[in-house]
């Protein structure tokens, strides 16, 4: 489907207590978008839920998207009046770790498999039948240009983006013929809480990250997000690589020390 003044759809976010998927919330209740807004911290969802509410129709759901059951519990729990998904914005990901391979926690392995992978996985899975069912929908899955490009120490999870890269490529081939719009958005550098917590909390080694250059900003990403919905029903904008200028690809940062 594509936005217009008069429809009201229903958007499920992800991740939509920080970053990304904060800002994407905020833009898409400006605009009148009624919201599923979900995470795992359920103070700031609240939060969230009484700030947006005077813009839109929000509900949220608390829950940890690599947690299968709690998953498909809670968007079952969905009312009538939020249960159908227009839009699916798969944000929810997160990087643990910049070890070399032979040096890697397991546990952070798993950790990003398990979210970056698995997550997706189980949130489409429980919202795409209500979509073939209508024969309409939108996914955008969160990528990243470690989905694009392996850079050193991030094996693990470069792996869990070039997996939703190709889940994304697999996902718009196999729901193509019920109608379903499928894309992706891969950012470069984004000045997120990604860095502090793939440092584990080292707040001095995530601020350095992006010390000496103008990297992009969650409302920079939500910007395309929205453009993307906004499109013409006939139009679907499958992948995209969005970069702050200074970067010129996943090792190569322009920047004034």
């Amino acid at each position: 489907m594509s936005i217009t003044s008069n429809d009201k759809p229903t958007a499920f976010i992800t991740g939509a207590t920080s970053g990304i998927g904060l800002a994407t919330a905020k833009l898409f209740a400006s605009n009148k978008i009624n919201l599923v807004i979900c995470g795992r911290r359920k103070e700031r969802l609240n939060e969230l839920k009484k700030e947006l509410s005077r813009h839109t129709k929000v509900f949220i759901l608390e829950f940890d998207v690599q947690d299968k059951k709690a998953v498909f519990e809670a968007i079952a729990s969905l009312p009538e009046e939020f249960s159908n998904i227009d839009i699916l914005i798969n944000n929810a990901g997160n990087a643990h770790g910049l070890d070399s391979i032979e040096e890697g926690n397991i546990d952070d392995w798993e950790a990003m498999l398990d979210i970056n992978v698995k997550g997706l996985l189980y949130v489409s899975k429980a919202i795409m039948p209500k979509m073939i069912k209508n024969k309409a929908g939108h996914i955008i899955n969160i990528g990243s240009i470690a989905g694009k490009e392996v850079y050193p120490m991030g094996n693990v999870y470069c792996a869990s983006k070039y997996a939703v890269d190709a889940l994304n490529q697999g996902m718009r081939i196999d729901l193509n013929k019920h109608g379903i719009r499928v894309g992706a958005i891969n950012p470069g550098l984004v000045e997120t809480e990604f860095s502090k917590v793939r440092f584990k909390g080292d707040d001095g080694r995530a601020e350095a990250t992006y010390k000496g250059y103008k990297p992009l900003q969650p409302e920079d990403i939500a910007d395309v997000i929205h453009f993307m919905v906004t499109r013409p029903s006939h139009v679907n904008i499958a992948d995209l690589l969005i970069l702050p200028t200074a970067q010129a690809s996943a090792t190569i940062v322009n920047k004034e020390l």
